[in-house]
């Protein structure tokens, strides 16, 4: 379980550099295409790139913002609950949110798979658009195992309540 949960969060932790390093590079090409205009020129497919990088930095950071629980959450009932009904119910939740997570990854990979075998481009640079998609996919990849591990995590603490040193209530 030690193991899976490290390789998780150095997983995440990469995948979240370089989503940083997508941030950086849509903000340089943003600030560029303004600079550029103001002397009556412009960079070709701005939009397309931006939006691309956009997908990379959101998908591929997905994952590390699960790793530190950032992600918004109902926790109306579990918030009153304590012991393993509190285990049971976060255990509930993120099988659900798995379940849910890996059909996505799965549809979102097959639909990349499409795009390379139809040769699908974009409409304004002319780029091949499915390694865009298998990039969101690797980003919903590592979600998913982010999930797994939070799943697992629950499991255990409805059978072992003080197995992670912390109290069933804690968040996870």
């Amino acid at each position: 379980m030690r193991v899976l949960d490290e390789a998780s969060r150095w997983v995440n932790r990469l995948l979240a550099g370089v989503a940083a390093i997508a941030l950086l590079a849509m903000m340089f090409i943003t600030v560029f295409d303004i600079l550029l205009r103001l002397v009556g020129l412009q960079i070709a497919g701005t939009y397309e790139l931006v939006g691309w990088l956009a997908a990379a930095s959101m998908g591929l950071a997905l994952g590390y913002v699960q790793v530190h629980h950032g992600h918004v959450s109902m926790s109306i009932v579990s918030d009153h609950l304590r012991g393993r009904p509190a285990a049971l119910v976060r255990l509930i939740t993120a099988v659900l949110s798995l379940a849910l997570i890996a059909a996505v990854t799965y549809y979102v990979g097959s639909y990349g798979l499409m795009q390379k075998a139809t040769g699908s481009l974009s409409e304004t640079l002319r780029f091949i658009v499915y390694p865009w998609v298998l990039i969101l996919t690797l980003g919903l990849a590592s979600l998913t195992l982010a999930l797994l591990v939070d799943a697992l995590k629950s499991l255990v603490m409805l059978f072992h309540p003080l197995a992670f040193g912390e109290d069933v209530s804690a968040t996870l």
